[in-house]
């Protein structure tokens, strides 16, 4: 993405000025908890940015293993993204329909796979929306199929092992996502079965406090703060967890912001850690 920002969001009208450029394929990665009723392969259906392709979070994943939504395997995703018409020189731009949540996780699966052209739309669809731009209806457009290579990035990820010797090192700092009451054990997890409680050394950066009300992500100036009052070391490169992997994509994300690309996500996170009872937890600010 040659004429991108060193940033990795971009603005509504950013997008708007180049939506029909042959090489611009734009994603809605909506997603939701579990416990939230609402559907967004439906909401996809009903109204989206024009040109837009579904990426079901639950489904472009490992759907053998028992923890949900972990990263496919390349094979999988580069066949996902070939029938979307996303390829090796597309400019990928991804969105979701709250603002700025499950669209982290995304941008962060295609830099997974190699794929650094890729941003996310800061605002997502409800800044789309404000802003008058087109919204497409009906039938979702179907693209020419075009070849994805992966190049896989084991950098940017991280397993159960590695979780072991990071927390028993203590060198690498772990930011979690979940919100304050579940990092500290005085709420319960969402997920059944899971411990309460958060990682020794792991220090917390609830993703709603890096989003404003708007659903923006935050000023580099505002991001460092909340690193700092946190206790958050950002000049080397860190691990991001949350509850099943996709809030602390958001904490990639605003790392990102800060010049930071190199952060990692836990993609088990505390699906797995939680659920395990040989994983030490403690409790507690």
């Amino acid at each position: 993405m040659t004429d991108l920002p060193d940033d990795p969001v971009v603005s509504a009208a950013w997008l708007a000025e180049r939506l029909d450029a042959p090489d611009i394929r734009v994603i809605d990665a909506t997603w939701f908890m579990p416990s939230d009723p609402r559907d967004a392969k439906a909401l996809y259906a009903e109204r989206r940015i024009p040109g837009a392709a579904f990426f079901d979070i639950d489904e472009i994943a490992d759907t053998d293993s028992d923890l949900p939504h972990m990263l496919p395997s390349p094979e999988k995703f580069a066949s996902r993204m070939k029938k979307r018409g996303i390829g090796d020189g597309s400019r990928v731009v991804v969105y979701d329909n709250h603002g700025l949540f499950s669209a982290a996780r995304v941008w962060w699966t295609f830099r997974v796979m190699g794929h650094e052209d890729v941003v996310v739309l800061d605002g997502g669809f409800p800044a789309w929306e404000r802003g008058g731009y087109p919204i497409e209806t009906g039938p979702p457009q179907q693209r020419m199929e075009r070849h994805f290579t992966p190049r896989v990035r084991n950098d940017l990820v991280r397993d159960l092992t590695d979780m072991r010797r990071v927390i028993a090192e203590g060198r690498t700092p772990v930011f979690d996502a979940r919100p304050a009451p579940r990092f500290r054990g005085e709420a319960p997890e969402p997920r059944a079965g899971l411990r309460s409680g958060h990682m020794p050394g792991a220090r917390s950066i609830p993703s709603s406090t890096l989003v404003d009300e708007r659903g923006f992500l935050k000023r580099a100036d505002d991001l460092r703060r909340i690193f700092e009052e946190a206790g958050a070391e950002t000049s080397q490169s860190a691990v991001c967890s949350c509850g099943s992997g996709v809030t602390a994509a958001l904490i990639a994300l605003a790392l990102a912001r800060l010049g930071r690309w190199d952060a990692a996500v836990y993609d088990g996170s505390w699906a797995e850690w939680g659920a395990r009872d040989d994983t030490p937890i403690v409790t507690g600010a």
